[in-house]
């Protein structure tokens, strides 16, 4: 299941909806929401993450965040090291091998790690 499936089952089960009616009410088959909410289909369009967001009357920051989930949810993720040294393929052979071992902590250790790391700093950047 991708981060954004998770919230959009989380919103379809706080409001009480089964995914029959929400794929109704989009324009959707059943069989496509129900892969998209497991990992099983590739990031959805703009327009549809727009009536999704309609569908769960999300606007402002709750809208930015779930289309941010969506962007980032990809579930077969390529990794070009191509031109990067040689750590960085390192990195990416070891994680795509490694992955399936990780629990739930350390997977969350690592991307608070890589958040703190690939965030912009503070003064950082034109502070010369």
């Amino acid at each position: 299941m991708t981060p954004f499936g998770r919230r959009m089952r989380e919103m379809r089960a706080a409001r009480g909806v089964t995914q029959k009616q929400m794929a109704a009410a989009i324009g959707v088959t059943p069989a496509y929401l129900s892969a998209l909410e497991r990992g099983h289909r590739g990031v959805p369009n703009y327009a549809m993450i727009q009536r999704i967001l309609g569908y769960f009357n999300v606007i402002w920051d709750e809208a930015d965040e779930l289309a941010e989930l969506a962007r980032s949810s990809h579930p077969r993720v390529v990794v070009d090291t191509a031109g990067l040294g040689p750590r960085a393929t390192e990195l990416a052979n070891r994680l795509a091998v490694g992955i399936a071992g990780l629990n739930d902590e350390q997977l969350g250790q690592l991307c608070d790690l890589l958040e703190a790391m690939l965030s912009p700093r503070e003064g950082s950047a034109g502070s010369e």
